[in-house]
């Protein structure tokens, strides 16, 4: 296909172009310089001017512009606003099933059925032999529609391994012991049961969760707190205490005694004194006028 040529007519109807530009634009400050024109085929030019709006640096005002054969004058093809190179724009469209990510789902919320989930296979068939459905189907629970995959095992144990139950984490590097030799791990059944566990620790973070049998945390079953000293000082502590009676601490607790008795009765007398109940030398009461001798 042949290059398309040079339009000097096209090319130089800038005005025309910027005219259609300002049609469109919500205010004429939005159209900015004229930036050029690209030939897109014969009596086909798209002119460009710079849009100023705000929220749209890199983007351009772009006008297509036409004429007939042997025509001198140029006609308005069409009118839009096109990103740069260097324009902002928002991400691409993604489908909703495809934007979600692990954790995204909350109560109420149900997703797509897959019939081609690569994490997935067909179930188990029953065969009709006794032996051979009652391992498959009591032993291992295949009976399903569908079930875990090779594919969808090892994502699963790649995740959890790397994942905070297991062996990297801050608290499984920080422990003295690790869940295979603790006695609160439940084994898992099947391949996974060769890395995996579950923990039954009410005390631990990691309660009812799958873990690594290389993870670990502080309240392993068989391990226990280091010995510190204490912080209070020691003194020495009779172990038996004896109060041996003597005949000085026998007359003393005497003398003590007659001593206190005596202070509590020269107490009572004082507080009578105070009161005026005076004791000792009391006068007589005033037995009234004494009797005269008869006339």
């Amino acid at each position: 296909m042949a290059a398309a040529t040079q339009d000097a007519v096209l090319g130089g109807a800038v005005d025309l172009a910027r005219s259609a530009a300002l049609e469109i634009a919500e205010h004429p400050a939005d159209v900015g310089e004229h930036l050029g024109y690209t030939v897109d085929a014969d009596r086909l030019v798209s002119h460009r001017f710079a849009c100023t709006a705000k929220g749209y640096r890199g983007w351009v005002w772009t006008v297509t512009l036409s004429r007939v054969p042997r025509a001198r004058k140029a006609t308005v093809c069409e009118a839009v606003l096109l990103p740069g190179d260097d324009a902002v724009l928002a991400p691409a469209w993604v489908p909703w099933d495809e934007r979600l990510r692990p954790g995204d789902i909350g109560p109420g919320d149900v997703l797509p059925f897959r019939a081609d989930d690569p994490r997935l296979e067909p179930g188990f068939t029953p065969t009709g032999d006794p032996e051979v459905d009652e391992v498959a189907i009591g032993e291992l629970a295949l009976a399903r529609a569908r079930v875990l995959s090779p594919v969808g095992l090892a994502e699963a144990a790649e995740r959890w391994y790397r994942g905070r139950q297991g062996p990297a984490s801050a608290g499984a590097v920080a422990s003295a012991g690790d869940c295979q030799t603790c006695g609160f791990l439940i084994p898992l059944q099947g391949s996974l049961g060769t890395v995996f566990g579950v923990c039954a620790n009410a005390w631990s973070p990691d309660d009812g969760k799958v873990v690594a049998l290389e993870h670990g945390c502080g309240a392993h079953s068989e391990t226990d707190v280091e010995p510190r000293p204490s912080e209070w000082p020691e003194v020495p502590v009779a172990s038996e205490l004896v109060v041996e009676p003597t005949a000085a601490v026998v007359g003393g607790g005497e003398v003590a005694g007659r001593e206190a008795a005596g202070g509590e009765a020269g107490g009572e007398v004082a507080g009578r004194e105070a009161a005026g109940d005076v004791v000792g030398d009391v006068p007589a009461e005033d037995e009234g006028p004494a009797e005269q001798p008869e006339p």
